[in-house]
């Protein structure tokens, strides 16, 4: 049996605190990690009205201009997975790609459930963290974006907007399979 053609998607939120459900997923960006041009971002109401302050100061975002001018958080997941699905069409698998991918899953996954019923990326990620910490045999303080820049050397850089850290982490990913995965 051959397996599906793999298309893996940078993805990064950006969210009103550390836990799906009770604090809010605030935007979404996403872009193919072989092309980073092929890209899809949204705002989203929040769907609570906890918040720790660090996030929303951290992000720029403000829930009140959210309530107003975001996405209702259905809608927001039905284009999401209109885009995830244009570019991974049937008979390829989605794989979502994140830095510190488990806190990103959760949310994502977690909006995909509850507001669609399923999430077209299943039930794992590849985490960029991890993946530098098996290539580079690095300990796992030395996975944090900043340290991993210094040795791979990226162009970008992230600034928590969620599509900018999505095309920074897409070249981070190509940057550590090229650099570290070849030996």
């Amino acid at each position: 049996m051959t397996a599906a053609p793999e298309v893996f998607i940078s993805v990064d939120v950006e969210a009103s605190g550390p836990i799906p459900g009770e604090y809010s997923m605030l935007s979404v960006g996403a872009c193919l990690v072989s092309d980073d041009t092929q890209a899809f971002s949204c705002y989203l109401k929040p769907i609570s009205d906890r918040y720790v302050p660090e996030a929303l100061e951290v992000t720029g975002l403000s829930l009140d201009k959210l309530r107003s001018e975001g996405l209702e958080p259905r809608e927001a997941m039905l284009r999401f997975q209109e885009w995830v699905q244009q570019v991974a069409p049937e008979g390829s698998k989605a794989v979502f790609v994140g830095f510190n991918a488990s806190f990103d899953w959760s949310f994502v996954n977690h909006y995909f459930h509850y507001f669609l019923g399923a999430n077209p990326f299943g039930i794992a990620a590849l985490d960029i963290k991890s993946m530098y910490f098996g290539a580079a045999r690095s300990t796992w303080e030395q996975t944090r974006s900043s340290e991993i820049a210094k040795v791979v050397n990226p162009r970008k850089q992230g600034d928590h907007d969620a599509l900018h850290d999505a095309v920074y982490q897409a070249e981070l990913f190509r940057l550590i399979q090229a650099q570290l995965m070849n030996d």
